[in-house]
């Protein structure tokens, strides 16, 4: 049998034989697959019929079913997914902080190391997450050098996993106990210490391209904290049936008795075995998500305050005040939290402070998607005004992309991209009332445990009803990300928004801030003028110094360029939707040149 699909003159071709291969006009052939259907001393007419499957994770199966059903095979391509996976950067076939092993029906299945969790119970295949937190990066490394110096942390080992380009560092002829009281254990960083023929590794989040696999060999060592979760739930179930095996034996004891009595005490055994199966059941610690599309938590100021320790612990600062680190206890379990102190806000004018904080709550407690950061609850109380989100553990964009090294892979940089304009379309386009945001730079884009970019802070935010399309307000952003239709006194849009978010997608790209004083050639100060250069005169090679992941897909790098320049056109009618620029970033739709955004920014 023959299979055609025509692609400017390309043939995918599946003969009789079960070759399967492209043809092109010139006559000459691609080989998919080297697999003849016919085994040695076997007739074709022994062949039934053959099947080919291509399975969502893009693996090729080729079945060949001979008159003996017995005799029937099997052939994949790549033979072992979890190890001949080629994007090597990419989240592999189980997602990110997970591990691939290949199963007995030579399928891939999706784990989670130990102190990390399923994102989704649903789709094993999206990855894990931290169920702990993270080690703090507030002070210095420090070499931990003795078991009893462990800061609270403890490394449990897995044979034969290994999660190939997460390392970042790289030791030779050391041992085993170095690799991991030394090496890893004092790095904030460390998440993993990889060790195999007297070589380490340690290795960062996201953990990407996980697998498990006797080939692999070595020996990976996670680093975990000593109170996590891990050993709760073992002991815990050895609690339940230690009670439970105890009111057995009570029961047991009364049932040398009548009949009656016996069948009375046994029931009522049974009685109080439910019960007290329904009270633990009942104490399971209560996750954020529970609270989402529900009435936000009302907090006392005293409250919050004990939850930050006297507001100690600062994140960072704001257009309206500073961003605080906390804990609440929830039926007696600990939970980080976030807490935005608004204490910027004008309380010589409280009718418009007030006004700013009531827009606030109700803009960003209507909203729920997995871009933005979710906000748990409120205060209001007397002069305080306090908003408290779901903490984000790994710090903002800004802390990501600008670090010193080690750079962020080509393939985080993208995601982190898209994942800014999902959430931009939704505020924009998907909400009941659409929200600008007006103040989108890369210290607003928090990531969360899967590194997924999810946007905050909407103390700027402008409400738009149903039948508006503009608004009139003070200038509002930071400097830099402003579009240029603040300073005219015209009409605001959501292509405020677009704009700063071309200016961010910018900064992705290159791993460098919007404007640096401190360059080699004065025309590469204001990034956005310089990247024009470069795209216009063929060089985007210049803007991609040592960045050897970019420089190997270079028309994903102009595609992303091109939007980005069209985002930050100084008309805001020349800019693209929010949804359009999805659409164009993921290729589904053509990209024209873009004209120079304008000397504006200059």
């Amino acid at each position: 049998m023959m299979i055609h699909k025509r692609n400017g003159g390309i043939q995918l071709i599946f003969n009789q034989s079960g070759l399967i291969y492209l043809e092109e006009k010139n006559g000459s052939m691609l080989v998919i697959n080297n697999n003849s259907s016919s085994r040695q001393g076997d007739d074709d007419d022994q062949v039934l019929y053959q099947r080919v499957v291509l399975e969502y994770n893009g693996v090729l199966r080729h079945y060949v079913y001979y008159n003996n059903e017995s005799n029937s095979s099997v052939t994949l391509l790549p033979q072992n997914i979890c190890v001949d996976i080629t994007d090597q950067d990419g989240p592999g076939a189980c997602g990110f902080n997970s591990y691939c092993s290949l199963g007995d029906d030579r399928r891939p299945k999706c784990g989670c190391p130990n102190g990390y969790t399923l994102i989704d119970s649903n789709d094993e295949s999206r990855g894990c997450k931290r169920s702990f937190e993270a080690q703090s990066c507030g002070g210095e490394a420090v070499e931990y050098e003795y078991e009893d110096d462990d800061n609270g942390f403890e490394f449990i080992s897995m044979e034969n996993t290994f999660w190939p380009k997460s390392n970042y560092d790289h030791f030779q002829q050391v041992n085993e106990e170095w690799c991991k009281k030394v090496a890893c254990l004092g790095d904030c960083f460390c998440a993993v210490a990889y060790f195999k023929n007297g070589e380490c590794w340690k290795l960062k989040v996201p953990l990407v391209n996980g697998r498990r696999d006797p080939i692999v060999g070595g020996k990976a060592h996670i680093k975990i904290r000593k109170d996590s979760t891990r050993n709760g739930k073992v002991l815990e179930k050895n609690k339940h049936d230690n009670n439970d095996s105890k009111l057995i034996l009570i029961g047991s004891v009364f049932l040398s008795g009548s009949v009656f009595m016996n069948v009375l005490l046994l029931l009522s055994t049974c009685f109080v075995i439910i019960r007290f199966k329904q009270k633990t059941k009942a104490i399971v610690p209560p996750k954020f998500e529970a609270i989402k599309g529900k009435s936000l938590r009302s907090f006392s100021y005293e409250e919050l305050e004990k939850a930050t320790n006297k507001f100690s612990e600062q994140l960072g600062s704001g257009a309206f005040g500073t961003v605080l680190k906390g804990v609440i206890s929830i039926n007696g379990y600990s939970n980080c939290i976030a807490i935005k102190k608004l204490d910027k806000i004008d309380m010589a004018r409280e009718a418009s402070g007030e006004q700013e904080f009531k827009a606030e709550v109700s803009a960003i407690g209507r909203t729920n998607h997995k871009n933005l950061v979710q906000l748990i609850g409120l205060c209001n109380e007397g002069q305080h005004r306090l908003l408290v989100y779901e903490f984000m553990s790994n710090g903002s964009v800004a802390s990501f992309v600008f670090r010193p090294s080690p750079r962020p892979s080509w393939h985080h940089r993208t995601q982190i991209g898209l994942d800014i304009a999902m959430g931009l379309c939704y505020l924009h386009e998907e909400c009941s009332t659409q929200i600008i945001h007006c103040d989108i730079k890369p210290q607003n884009i928090l990531l969360d445990d899967s590194f997924t970019a999810r946007i905050s802070d909407f103390g700027l935010a402008k409400i738009l009803t149903k039948n508006q399309t503009q608004t009139k307000t003070g200038i509002r952003g930071s400097r830099g990300y402003v579009a240029p239709e603040w300073f005219k006194n015209s009409g605001v849009r959501v292509k405020v928004d677009v704009y700063s978010y071309g200016i961010v997608l910018l900064e992705l790209i290159c791993c460098r801030r919007n404007f640096e004083a401190k360059v080699e050639e004065e025309n590469e100060m204001i990034l956005c003028d310089w990247v024009y250069d470069c795209y216009k005169d063929g060089k985007m090679d210049m803007v991609l110094v040592n960045d050897e992941e970019a420089l190997g897909d270079m028309n994903r790098v102009e595609r992303f360029v091109m939007v980005a320049l069209w985002c930050i056109q100084e008309n805001p009618l020349l800019r693209p939707t929010i949804k359009k620029v999805i659409h164009m970033l993921e290729g589904i739709i053509q990209i024209s040149i873009p004209p120079n955004p304008s000397s504006f920014t200059n």
